[in-house]
């Protein structure tokens, strides 16, 4: 069907200020009026492209044509006939963001792992042609047409999953609109800049579809309203791992200097200096979410009022309704779609191997009053952990240890050890001297912190270590 369009001129009631309308052929009309422009955030007003000029393609993966895509019209329906679309699974779409585009390799291997533990439609979007010019125009108008061009698409509502990373998250709220009983989205970053604080009609937002979850990787302040992702909790279920300030740390770059957005992505710099910049954690939600998919219980989040507490051991274990998995499983979680909105939090690995399991590990001390470090490793049916110290990890040096208290903390284990079996306890105070204290352990609580039960290990004296540059018992466990 071809597409045509008509500019229209209209009055804005209770202003006098004209505004813009264009209307397209079975995706409806888009105007330049309040909150869309005009206002403090989106002050430019500006209309979109019309949809051959964006060019958007639906780019089919299935089990069947996991390396080879298909494409799909959403204007011509037998393209869809001829393909390997099964209309009785689920349909997983992924969208890029600004200035990507729809055959990237991260686009292609989310779908690929999808093909590992189900059978699946995967449509990777591509509406690079849209989102490869200046930022104003991708994201205040553009998006619009696309999330109205996949509305159009023929697919079962409730069976269908976006998956928006960036400025496609974004996109995926504006399907969420015009699609009324959409089974799911999940926004990887929904960018920030022309979206946050704006009202929910313009944003990524819980209303989008029967539920909504957020991954945020990089909300760190740098300049007002220019970070990439939003700091805003919006979804039913917002993740933030590692605490949301993860690029504090890259701080001091030359994207300091830059406050017009544009310029951001137009600069000479930006192939470089600016894309290490993003790439350094507004990329990883994606990577998140895809070893997510083979990984059912390694990114298991915590609800907690903030960061700092979940990091002062205030939110461990988990409550009675259990929490949820960050990433493709999170649906699972059967408290996902209360009234009010929930956040979560997690560490993480620093690189390919995310996931990661919280211990609580209580430590009944015996011996001599002494200084040092305390550490544990645990031992289990599915593997074993390497030391870790069971104070908070900022505190190595815990000063006076003295028998009879007993000390806990918790920590974030690269290994599931399944069934704890045996706990390592060691005393460390870097000092070689025999005559010195001994300190032991008299008990040691595990609890893993998706689980209410607890391992208990008790050895009354006999994990007593000398002084000395480190020593270690070990104490057998028991379910209690």
């Amino acid at each position: 069907m071809a597409t045509h369009s008509s500019v229209l001129v209209w009055r804005i009631p209770g202003t006098g200020e004209p505004g813009n309308e264009v209307c397209y052929d079975s995706i409806g009309c888009f105007s330049d009026s309040e909150p869309r422009a005009g206002t403090a955030i989106r002050p430019l007003k500006i209309l979109p492209w019309n949809p051959e000029k964006i060019g958007t393609c639906f780019l089919l993966y299935t089990n069947k044509n996991p390396n080879n895509f298909q494409i799909l019209l959403s204007s011509d329906p037998s393209t869809t006939e001829a393909s390997n679309f099964q209309t009785d699974k689920k349909t997983r779409f992924t969208i890029h963001g600004f200035t990507d585009k729809g055959d990237e390799s991260w686009l292609v291997d989310m779908c690929k792992n999808m093909f590992e533990v189900e059978e699946v439609n995967c449509i990777c979007m591509d509406w690079k042609k849209g989102s490869q010019t200046t930022y104003t125009q991708a994201a205040n108008t553009n998006v619009r047409v696309v999330g109205a061009q996949m509305s159009n698409y023929s697919c079962s509502p409730s069976q269908v999953h976006l998956i928006g990373h960036s400025l496609g998250a974004h996109v995926a709220g504006e399907a969420g609109r015009k699609t009324p009983g959409l089974g799911r989205i999940t926004g990887l970053d929904p960018v920030q800049a022309n979206f946050e604080g704006t009202p929910e009609e313009v944003r990524h937002d819980p209303s989008d579809a029967g539920f909504v979850d957020v991954i945020h990787t990089d909300v760190a302040a740098l300049i007002p309203f220019t970070d990439f992702g939003v700091k805003q909790q919006v979804g039913h279920l917002d993740f933030f791992p590692n605490g949301r300030e993860e690029m504090s740390r890259f701080r001091k770059n030359a994207l300091f200097q830059i406050v017009d957005l544009d310029g951001i992505w137009t600069s000479s710099f930006a192939s470089s200096q600016t894309w290490d910049f993003v790439a350094c954690n507004y990329l990883r939600s994606y990577r998140y979410y895809s070893e997510s998919t083979l990984n059912p219980n390694g990114l298991t989040e915590y609800p907690c009022a903030c960061y700092r507490d979940f990091e002062s051991n205030k939110c461990f274990p988990c409550p009675d309704e259990g929490r949820p998995q960050m990433g493709h499983y999170a649906d699972r979680f059967a408290g996902k779609t209360r009234e009010e909105q929930q956040q979560f939090f997690l560490n993480t690995g620093d690189s390919s191997r995310f996931a990661r399991w919280r211990y609580g590990v209580s430590v009944t001390l015996s011996g001599r009053t002494a200084t040092g470090q305390i550490k544990v490793a645990l031992f289990g049916n599915k593997g074993n952990t390497r030391q870790y110290n069971v104070f908070n990890i900022q505190d190595f040096h815990i000063g006076i240890i003295k028998p009879g208290p007993t000390l806990s903390s918790e920590f974030d284990a690269d290994i599931d050890v399944g069934t704890t079996e045996k706990v390592k306890f060691l005393w460390n105070n870097n000092v070689v001297n025999p005559t010195l204290s001994k300190v032991g352990a008299a008990k040691i609580i595990v609890q893993k912190g998706e689980e209410k039960t607890e391992e208990h290990s008790t050895e009354e004296a006999g994990g007593e270590c000398g002084a000395g540059r480190g020593c270690s018992r070990g104490l057998p466990c028991r379910p209690h």
